[in-house]
């Protein structure tokens, strides 16, 4: 899949914005506020719902306006399509395919990114629900079915709690209706459980292969599934799980047997203890966990190639092929060898957008095609 041109209207600075793209490498140049990430942003936005910037679409409208619009013609082969979907402050989005009508949650379908920018040094660093975030978005992309069986459990989670919340403020020691929730939580939980685990084990050798030719080293990376449903005090380090633990049985019997074990501390504490939202991924470098043993620099290594490593599994294993990748301002972050390198690793996608402060800091490999962008106005394109 690639994009042919994507189009905004009062997107956060840009008023109205058209931009032609190509396949290979697009890199969008500017100072820093201008908007370049603006636009790769609302690229991702289509693939994933959600900015990697901020947490709220109102964010991402523009000041004074009450909702903004993001257009992007694409295309899978021979075959083409314009894709649209308004972000509005006070109703809910909608969304287009070829100007009909269609659900904002089936746009995934229709679109696949891989975006990688500097938050996402958070994927090893940060806190467990980044990762958890980074799997299930990806999920979703490679099985957009999967963003249902997401959906239902965190409903079910909430419904959960607020069960055991009207428990524990009323006193009640009988909670017949808790089974029936259980009973949801576990086949929706240990489904999301199976498919993380699936996707884990995709993802390892490619991480593996993508940090060798992004930092030139041989260093020993693993992956590893961190389960909340195998241990029985959910408030010490979650256990390891083996491939034994991982089978769509053991799990739904590991998740059954761990909330009737937590049942009296979920009461006390009105929360539900153990599932898929309570789960993470364990990133190791040289046998150490790498959120508190690696340094920046391989922080920063182990990130983009998690992504690369994404890119890599839709391109294999999603029906739209290779995804379009996207790399906001991460020239920057490199030394000149580790440029070299990055450039040589992202040479065989279809597309690849890239966003810089500098145009020095990128390969001229990949400056070809230049969009100049200068305070939510596109300056300067190829062959302008």
């Amino acid at each position: 899949m690639i994009v042919t041109r994507i189009g905004l209207t009062d997107f956060r600075n840009y008023r109205s914005a058209d931009v032609e793209l190509v396949s290979g490498a697009n890199l969008f140049v500017g100072s820093n506020g201008q908007g370049k990430t603006n636009l790769v942003e609302a690229l991702g936005f289509l693939s994933t719902l959600g900015s990697h910037r901020v947490s709220t679409d109102n964010a991402m409208i523009r000041q004074g306006m009450d909702a903004a619009i993001i257009r992007a013609r694409l295309e899978y082969g021979e075959r083409s399509a314009l894709v649209e979907v308004e972000l509005n402050r006070s109703t809910p989005n909608r969304a287009a395919l070829n100007r009909v009508p269609m659900k904002v949650r089936e746009l995934p379908r229709h679109v696949s990114t891989v975006v990688f920018a500097p938050e996402d040094l958070a994927l090893v660093r940060g806190e467990p629900s980044v990762r958890r975030r980074f799997l299930d978005e990806l999920l979703v992309l490679l099985s957009p079915r999967l963003s249902g069986v997401i959906a239902d459990y965190d409903r079910v989670v909430r419904q959960r709690n607020t069960l055991l919340k009207s428990a524990r403020s009323t006193g009640a020691k009988q909670l017949s209706t808790l089974d029936v929730w259980d009973d949801k939580l576990v086949a929706l939980g240990s489904e999301l459980i199976a498919a993380r685990a699936d996707l884990v084990r995709s993802l390892e050798p490619e991480v593996v292969a993508a940090y060798h030719s992004v930092a030139g080293t041989d260093h020993s990376v693993r992956l590893a599934n961190q389960l909340s449903v195998l241990t029985s005090d959910p408030d010490r380090d979650l256990t390891v799980a083996s491939s034994d633990d991982l089978t769509l049985e053991h799990i739904t019997e590991s998740f059954r047997s761990a909330l009737r074990v937590l049942r009296p501390r979920e009461r006390e504490r009105a929360v539900t203890l153990a599932g898929p939202h309570r789960d993470d991924v364990l990133i190791e470098l040289n046998g150490m966990p790498a959120r508190s043993h690696a340094s920046h620099g391989e922080s920063w290594s182990l990130a983009l190639s998690l992504k690369l490593a994404a890119a890599e599994v839709l391109r294999r294993d999603s029906p739209l092929g290779d995804p379009v990748l996207v790399l906001d301002d991460v020239f920057a972050e490199l030394d000149e060898s580790r440029r070299r390198r990055l450039a040589t690793a992202i040479s065989g996608f279809e597309q690849v957008l890239i966003t810089a402060a500098v145009l020095g800091d990128v390969p001229t490999e990949l400056t070809e095609n230049t969009v100049r962008i200068d305070a939510g106005q596109i300056v300067e394109v190829p062959g302008g």
